[in-house]
This record gives C-alpha cells, sequence and structure tokens, in this order.
C-alpha cells in the first residue's frame, strides 16, 4: 500500500478544511454564535449548539501539547518514516491538531515548544499541514 492511500477521505463537514489545505492554508471553523474555533469540523458548535459559523483562516501557530516517538510503525506504509513525531499541536487560534512534527532531532522535542504549520505536498490532491519548531 502506498502512502497516498493513506491520505485523508474528506467528507462533508471536513471538505472545505482538506480543500484548503491543498492551497496551503490551514482553515477552521468559528462558531457565529459563541466564537469558538473548532477542530473537527462539524454542524453544530460543541460549545453552544448553534449551528451558523464561517471559516477562518490560522495563522499556523502554535505549541506541541503532547508528542510520542514512533519506533515502531503503526502501519507498512510508514516504515520507511521510522521515527517519526505524532504530536498534538494547540493551534493558537484554540483547537487542538493531531499532526506530525518534523524537522527537528527528536532529543530536542518538549511539550510547549513553539511550531509552525510546514506543507507536505503527498499528491496533487492532498497536502498534509506538519509543524516545524519555531527557532
Amino acid at each position: 500500500m502506498s502512502y497516498d492511500q493513506l491520505t485523508p477521505t474528506p467528507d462533508a463537514d471536513s471538505k472545505p478544511f482538506w480543500d484548503a489545505c491543498r492551497n496551503h492554508q490551514l482553515m477552521f471553523q468559528k462558531c457565529a454564535e459563541c466564537g469558538d474555533v473548532r477542530w473537527p469540523p462539524s454542524i453544530l458548535c460543541p460549545q453552544c449548539h448553534c449551528r451558523d459559523a464561517e471559516w477562518i483562516e490560522s495563522v499556523g501557530k502554535g505549541t506541541v501539547y503532547s508528542y510520542a516517538i514512533y519506533h515502531q510503525a503503526f502501519h507498512p506504509a510508514f516504515a520507511a518514516k521510522l521515527p517519526y513525531v505524532v504530536a498534538i499541536v494547540q493551534l493558537d487560534e484554540g483547537p487542538m491538531i493531531l499532526t506530525n512534527i518534523i524537522g527537528c532531532p527528536h532529543e530536542s522535542l518538549a511539550c510547549e515548544m513553539p511550531v509552525q504549520v510546514a506543507w507536505d505536498d503527498v499528491s496533487e490532491e492532498c497536502s498534509l499541514p506538519k509543524f516545524l519548531p519555531i527557532l
């Protein structure tokens, strides 16, 4: 199985997010009622249950909330990438996103480390948001 077969399959809620990623834009829903910025996208705000939301562009900066270094591949398609980092990044706008930290020696990783988005163009149809340390 090749890497491109493991790319996300957008649904009606997440399609605007993945379309924006293709254009190297990190977009999230913002509730029109309470202002909560959310991930993952949904038809209802998890805070106030409002159905109205707009898509806003993130500045693409945040901090590492938590991470794990994978030394054993979760799936055979990732074996050539070992070891790799899976992290939860808390974005400046509020939501947390599951992603990879790249361009950083593993011994330098730390929670609360500032990071910024970097784009992995895995195919013409898919760009994945990954994160680099801010030096």
